[in-house]
């Protein structure tokens, strides 16, 4: 293939792209068996989420201390409290007042998730002196740095950089038996800064999916300008110039990239289809443009490619559409419209690759976070939407979370979203507990300042935040807080028996009673109940002597008792 060919081609495959994480290492004086027995010891796998234009996160977490002064600062898109079929869902009824939040009705697979202990918020995540711009915005949390700080890298790839500088150097040492996959992945037409070393470019190929990654580097048969060119490099005037170096990397790529292709293809074909269905279209009212999920495909891609044996270490996946200057909302129903679909596409999609993880018993290696370049003011505008703001929550998924809400609702009375975290201490704790990466290395190298327990610019210290678990073991003290079902008393009974139950938000309540082997006698309880502990009474008079089991079913909560009766 010719040279202007093979670049002409490059962007031209449509579909699912990837960027493969071209991170140059530098090999280190350290010890590399003890380098590569830490590695083989962490199979944990990071992946960013971004929700690019800035999301509207009061429409995402609604208020409820605050609702009032919430719904006069935007009454036009205010998601209702009551008295609509689709209002906000209560969140977690034990948190204390000033964190209280609802959820838009269209996360319900957010709120199962949470239940489940799968799910974490930080309110008020920014930067300080956030400008609300775009293309800045994006670029500053991509590079790890401030808002006067303008780093040529990003801190993934400085992460990756540390992570495999025992490994070789790239791209001569790349892929090798220890590491054969891309160090990192991101889906999308562009390559984020946040994979960019400092004098190295990211490689980035598009594909509809690995087979058409495979397909389209082994077309790539070498280059054949032998009458201008019998090396296929540039020539020797233009060595160490800009374009020698752009030029002699994009060159380059054609070598690496038929190891990588045939390395994904493999462990694609290796994943095997999933049993579980992704979400595709939102099913209520939005416009065109905005009924399809994005999402879904990308992260039903990374479940297969890491159930076929892929180590990349950072994947990032992205959906478009949150810059909501106008038609946030419809204007005969502020639950729906186009900001409705991106949160129902996340949540549904997000369910169905937690679902995908765990059916392929891989769901404790996986752990998302969200990244959005700034939110959206307090007060709507009147066109049905939001303009650009500052701070906004983020949210982190996955088994490793550490389930809650961090941080405080934000004032309404305020313009703008008040920064109470620092996107990097999110990141930096984030990097310390779940990626196990030493401390002084996230100081010195990655965000260059101690931002998980340092000091503050404008006065004390930062304070660890608990975002994820070293050591996964279980979310059933999360859920025991939260949802419970009693031993029914009396025990044995004749006549009657109490049963006593707690949930953790206002919510259909369905206790049934089944005979020892297994078949359904009769519905017992079958009605809402408001959060907190309460107690029914039953009658089981008609009942012959003998045990039975009763179970409660709601939202996700599962549980089951047995019960003796006596006569």
């Amino acid at each position: 293939m010719k040279r202007r060919n093979f670049l002409k081609k490059l962007p031209l495959v449509a579909g699912i792209p990837f960027a493969i994480g071209g991170i140059p290492l530098k090999a280190m004086g350290a010890n590399p068996l003890s380098r590569l027995a830490r590695l083989s010891n962490n199979g944990r796998v990071l992946i960013i989420l971004q929700l690019h234009g800035g999301n509207d996160g009061l429409n995402m977490l609604i208020p409820v201390e605050q609702y009032d002064t919430y719904y006069s600062r935007r009454a036009n898109i205010a998601i209702p409290a009551k008295n609509s079929l689709r209002k906000y869902i209560p969140l977690d009824s034990t948190l204390p007042a000033d964190a209280q939040i609802g959820l838009h009705p269209d996360m319900l697979a957010i709120k199962g998730l949470y239940d489940s202990g799968k799910v974490a918020f930080v309110q008020g995540v920014s930067y300080k002196n956030n400008n609300g711009s775009h293309f800045r915005g994006r670029d500053i949390w991509f590079m790890g740095g401030g808002a006067d700080d303008y780093y040529p890298s990003g801190w993934v790839g400085r992460y990756l950089q540390k992570e495999f500088e025992d490994l070789g150097q790239y791209p001569e040492d790349f892929p090798n038996p220890e590491m054969l996959d891309p160090l990192g992945i991101e889906m999308g037409s562009d390559v984020s800064l946040i994979f960019h070393q400092q004098g190295n470019i990211p490689t980035s190929i598009s594909l509809n999916d690995p087979e058409g990654f495979a397909e389209l580097v082994n077309t790539l048969q070498g280059f054949q300008d032998t009458d201008i060119d019998p090396r296929g490099r540039p020539p020797a005037i233009v060595e160490n110039s800009p374009y020698w170096k752009e030029l002699n990397w994009i060159l380059g790529l054609e070598q690496k990239s038929d190891d990588y292709a045939q390395r994904l293809y493999d462990v694609f074909q290796a994943g095997g289809e999933t049993s579980v269905t992704y979400p595709e279209v939102y099913p209520f009212n939005a416009p065109n443009g905005s009924k399809r999920n994005n999402l879904s495909g990308q992260l039903k891609l990374i479940a297969q490619l890491l159930a076929g044996g892929c180590q990349t270490k950072v994947f990032m996946v992205k959906i478009g559409g949150f810059d909501t200057h106008a038609e946030q909302t419809t204007s005969y129903d502020p639950t729906m419209g186009a900001h409705a679909a991106l949160l129902y596409h996340i949540s549904a999609a997000m369910k169905a690759f937690q679902d995908d993880l765990r059916s392929r018993s891989i769901e404790d290696r996986v752990l998302t976070v969200t990244t959005s370049e700034f939110g959206r003011r307090v007060h709507s505008n009147g066109s049905y939407g939001t303009d650009h703001g500052t701070g906004a929550p983020i949210m982190i998924f996955g088994r490793g979370a550490n389930p809650g809400v961090v941080g405080k609702v934000p004032d309404m009375n305020q313009n703008n979203i008040e920064m109470q975290y620092d996107y990097r201490q999110v990141y930096a704790n984030l990097l310390k507990d779940w990626m196990e990466v030493d401390e002084a290395v996230i100081n010195n190298d990655i965000f260059f300042g101690n931002f998980i327990d340092g000091p503050r610019e404008e006065g004390g210290n930062y304070e660890p935040l608990p975002l994820a678990v070293n050591v996964i073991t279980g979310s059933e003290d999360f859920v025991s807080q939260r949802y419970a079902l009693d031993q029914c008393y009396p025990n044995p009974a004749k006549t009657v028996t109490n049963i006593r139950f707690k949930v953790n938000h206002e919510a259909p309540v369905v206790i049934d009673l089944f005979d020892s082997r297994g078949d359904r006698i009769r519905n017992l309880i079958s009605a809402n109940y408001a959060p907190g502990t309460h107690t029914v009474q039953v009658q089981i008079s008609d009942l012959k002597s003998g045990m039975y089991i009763y179970q409660m079913k709601t939202g996700v909560f599962r549980d089951s008792k047995k019960m003796i009766v006596t006569k």
